[in-house]
């Protein structure tokens, strides 16, 4: 049998939904339809997608091996035929937070009057690759190590570690912190786009209470209420100003590697001119930072 488009959309409906009635209603079909549609899916992969066991479905290993790269499939061709995309194609720049930090105006701005003929679109997804596992951008600003089947990455930038902590604790009156003065606080982690985890500290001083939410915004509150600490990038402190946040840095803590990544099969064509222009950005103030230091 060959598949279809059809497939993919079915199967991520029942992805999406965790229910093969709520699948079946969303796409106007009937439920014994959807099922037989996944069934036919799983015998082409020869692979079982979803775990039909327990009162509420749930993806297998493989099924959630397969949904990004259904995603991306389907995401793809639907931008291959979307008609205003036909002669100007944006670019799709994902990012979980921060995006490119203080170079993002200047990128934004730089691409705008060099590459008018490509609309570049600055995206939050928040996703431990924005959105691009998943086909829902072409490029992304990631931040630490990615790792992720079918990705290219380039380094463009480090930036420095900074603590944050309750603008009204004890913590907040120092005017910088290490990793010991956070291992006794419960630190609040970003588990699904964030990059800081307790392997950070040294495994002797690794903080025993955590505290874990899905994005930024919900970081940034849980801090101010008083509910923990938390370890991201300068930009963040400089991006994500918070009235009940601290930012303090983190003198200790390795500098976090700031990335593009792009898709190795069939990239957007305007990536390797976004990727050449982030380093030159980056680069430029750098060198002109050093031009800048007293002579000896």
């Amino acid at each position: 049998m060959s598949i279809e488009l059809r497939h993919l959309r079915c199967f991520l409906a029942i992805a999406e939904e965790s229910s093969l009635t709520r699948a079946a209603a969303r796409l106007h079909l009937t439920q014994p339809a959807v099922s037989r549609t996944l069934a036919a899916l799983e015998q082409h992969l020869g692979a079982r997608l979803v775990d039909r066991s327990t009162h509420h479905l749930a993806l297998t290993a493989d099924g959630h091996a397969f949904r990004d790269r259904a995603a991306a499939a389907l995401a793809a061709f639907e931008a291959a035929v979307d008609p205003a995309r036909l002669h100007h194609r944006p670019l799709r720049l994902g990012h979980a937070w921060s995006a490119f930090g203080r170079y993002t105006t200047p990128l934004l701005r730089r691409w705008q009057r060099e590459h008018p003929e490509t609309p570049l679109e600055l995206l939050r997804v928040d996703d431990r690759t924005a959105g691009l596992a998943r086909g829902e951008v072409d490029a992304a600003l990631l931040r630490g190590t990615v790792e992720a089947p079918g990705l290219v990455t380039t380094e463009l930038t480090t930036e420095p570690r900074v603590a944050a902590v309750p603008a009204d604790g004890p913590l907040a009156a120092l005017p910088s912190l290490t990793l010991a003065d956070l291992a006794g606080e419960t630190v609040v982690l970003n588990t699904v786009s964030g990059t800081t985890t307790p392997a950070l500290w040294p495994p002797p001083a690794r903080p025993t209470n955590t505290l874990t939410v899905a994005n930024t915004d919900d970081w940034l509150t849980a801090i101010a209420a008083g509910r923990g600490v938390g370890v991201s990038s300068a930009s963040t402190a400089a991006l994500h100003p918070h009235p009940g946040v601290t930012y303090r840095p983190l003198t200790d803590a390795p500098p976090l590697p700031v990335l593009l990544a792009w898709r190795d099969a069939f990239p957007h064509p305007a990536t390797e001119a976004l990727a050449t222009m982030a380093r030159e950005i980056a680069g430029t103030e750098r060198h002109e930072k050093r031009e800048k230091l007293p002579r000896p």
